[in-house]
């Protein structure tokens, strides 16, 4: 799936039509910085009716959110040197305990997740608009 951002309240849409296509429990977001990952999380938790607020993680590496449906747990690995930082931190039962993971910045760990099933969403900041896809 493909959409263009032209403006703040198109994040809500994609928020709408992204939760509707959720199967797997890792959301992986893709996109320099500044691309709109944490403003699509707010959105999205707002979806999920948490009443938490939602900030990036950049420097707690993660955040956790309370739903009606479970834990969300939005990690920003960007920081993260390797694989065995991620480990440290304790990704894998963060993983296992969660109705839903987001990830900002999933490279370090992403070769880890094929065997469990994700959604990648990647943006791009044109400048004017912000382009996404989605699968």
């Amino acid at each position: 799936m493909q959409f263009t951002i032209k403006s703040v309240n198109d994040w809500q849409k994609i928020a709408d039509e992204v939760q509707s296509q959720l199967k797997h429990p890792i959301l992986l977001l893709k996109g320099n910085l500044g691309a709109g990952k944490t403003t699509f999380t707010q959105f999205l938790l707002k979806n999920l009716e948490s009443q938490d607020e939602v900030n990036s993680p950049t420097y707690s590496i993660v955040n956790e959110y309370n739903t009606p449906k479970g834990k969300v747990f939005h990690f920003d690995l960007y920081r993260l040197k390797n694989i065995e930082e991620a480990y440290d931190i304790g990704i894998e039962e963060y993983l296992d305990n969660a109705f839903l993971c987001i990830i900002e910045w999933p490279e370090v760990y992403e070769d880890e997740l094929y065997d469990v099933g994700f959604h990648t969403m990647s943006i791009h900041n044109t400048g004017d608009t912000r382009e996404i896809t989605f699968d």
